[in-house]
């Protein structure tokens, strides 16, 4: 894992196109990677809520009747400007989030990915319109909502602001960006890229700070949608608060998504499919697989899954995990299990790295015999583990995937077709997958989970998006006062 001297910038909130600390108050930004302080960032108040809200108010009007094919010019500048810097913005997230640096750099490159699609927005809503009577017309345009508001976690400092920033910005609206406190500097190069291509002061707009910034935006009267990425329990208190206060909000919860293993399972493919999930970004993603279910005989492959987690190593081809804090509570959830009567097959706790003694680490860990009942089976341990439970049929392997309180992704790995489509229909989640084990939709196919792992309707990506982020607007004309008037006219 590269972790070359890289600068640092002050991190500072961003509003009406200039940086400024606006506060005092301020935490410690600490790099996973090594447990070193590496920046500071500000707790903002109402107060500087309050004027990124102002500037994006001011800047709407003209905003938003900016024709988008104009617009969009903007995006495509800046999409430029990601690819020729991508190498910088990779080492910005590895630095503050742990990743490895190939995990970064795919990170930056699907953030490419959404800007592309969001440069198509003038061809996905160039409205209708139909003659619905003689000389009557009916027209359906696309307008933005208004000041909106996007809250972001730590484990994808740059993608997933990305899901909402250009769509959210070419369809008309202007944004205040809250980033995770523990990883806030990716935002800023973000902001700075936006202003280099040109986006006019006070559309896009960030706000640092932790939980009181993120009450404030839920509550305030200017802000009229929020999207929110998190844990389930956060996202619950988000979603009933923004509400509440008669805003639309889609807030996404967390995971535990079950990888359902049949016999006829390709058994290479299934365990570097299997490893891939659970270890990759160290577990730290909602589309990880956290929950295996083995039906039958699959020894074979289990022993294969563990000879291919074996190949992961802490601190070359898997990054560190957020905090010490996410740490302890990792292999917390692994002597529970342990002490439930789990096997553990392979052991990733009390790791570290040469040279790297002070960063936070967790090895793949690899679970055999887990029961549906334990904590493991249940929760979202958000590291890179895999709890391996035992079914005798697909049914009930079906019943344990459809016990989870979660519904973001499940996949099966068969080479049986009837199989698949069972589990395609029966499923309770969002995201299938065969044969695949991170099942995320590409643009222009959206993303999002079922059951507590999403609330609110429509998805956050994709052409679902587009009615999160607007506003219908129906018109009927008639020109013709000649025309026979019948009950449509």
């Amino acid at each position: 894992m590269s972790t070359t001297t890289l600068q640092v910038p002050e991190v500072k909130n961003y509003i009406g196109g200039k940086f400024t600390n606006g506060t005092k108050k301020s935490m410690d930004i600490v790099s996973p990677l090594d447990g070193a302080t590496i920046a500071n960032v500000p707790l903002s108040t109402m107060a500087e809520l309050n004027s990124a809200v102002e500037a994006a108010q001011a800047a709407f009007k003209t905003w938003s009747s900016t024709p988008i094919k104009e617009r969009v010019q903007i995006f495509y500048r800046y999409k430029t400007l990601m690819e020729k810097n991508l190498k910088e913005l990779a080492a910005l997230v590895q630095k503050e989030n742990g990743k490895t640096l190939d995990e970064a750099i795919a990170e930056v490159e699907k953030s490419i990915e959404l800007t592309e699609y969001a440069c198509s927005m003038p061809q996905l809503v160039a409205g209708k319109i139909m003659e619905v009577s003689r000389g009557v017309e009916c027209r359906l345009d696309h307008k933005p909502v208004g000041v909106v508001a996007s809250i972001a976690p730590f484990n994808f400092p740059h993608m997933v602001p990305h899901w909402t920033i250009p769509n959210a910005l070419v369809l008309g609206n202007c944004m205040i960006l809250k980033p995770s406190e523990k990883v806030p500097v990716s935002s800023m190069r973000i902001a700075e890229m936006l202003k280099e291509a040109g986006l006019p002061d006070g559309v896009f707009n960030v706000v640092n700070g932790d939980r009181e910034i993120v009450e404030a935006i839920c509550d305030h009267p200017g802000i009229q949608a929020v999207s929110f990425v998190g844990s389930t329990k956060i996202a619950k208190v988000v979603y009933i608060r923004s509400t509440s206060n008669l805003k639309r909000c889609l807030a996404l919860g967390g995971a535990k998504n079950h990888l359902i293993v049949m016999p006829d399972a390709h058994p290479d493919m299934t365990a570097s499919n299997v490893t891939a999930s659970m270890s990759g970004c160290a577990g730290q993603r909602c589309m990880a697989a956290s929950a295996m279910v083995g039906v039958g005989n699959i020894d074979h492959i289990i022993s294969k899954i563990c000879d291919e987690a074996k190949k992961v190593i802490p601190g070359k081809n898997l990054g560190a995990v957020i905090s010490k804090e996410s740490k302890e509570r990792i292999e917390r959830y692994i002597t529970e299990a342990e002490k439930a009567g789990a096997k553990i097959l392979v052991d990733g706790r009390n790791t570290t790295v040469a040279g790297m003694e002070n960063g936070y680490y967790v090895g793949p860990t690899v679970i055999d015999f887990v029961t549906p009942d334990m904590a493991i089976a249940k929760e979202e341990v958000f590291g890179p583990v895999i709890a391996i439970m035992r079914a005798s049929s697909i049914d009930e392997a079906l019943s344990i995937e459809n016990g989870s309180a979660y519904g973001n992704a499940a996949s099966v790995f068969t080479q049986s077709g009837s199989i698949a489509r069972q589990v395609m229909e029966k499923a309770s989640a969002g995201m299938i997958g065969i044969n695949i084990g991170v099942p995320v939709p590409r643009e222009p196919f959206s993303f999002g989970g079922w059951n507590d792992s999403k609330f609110g309707v429509g998805d956050i990506t994709g052409d679902s998006s587009i009615e999160f982020w607007t506003n219908l607007k129906k018109t009927s004309i008639k020109w013709n006062p000649e025309a026979k008037t019948n009950w449509m006219s």
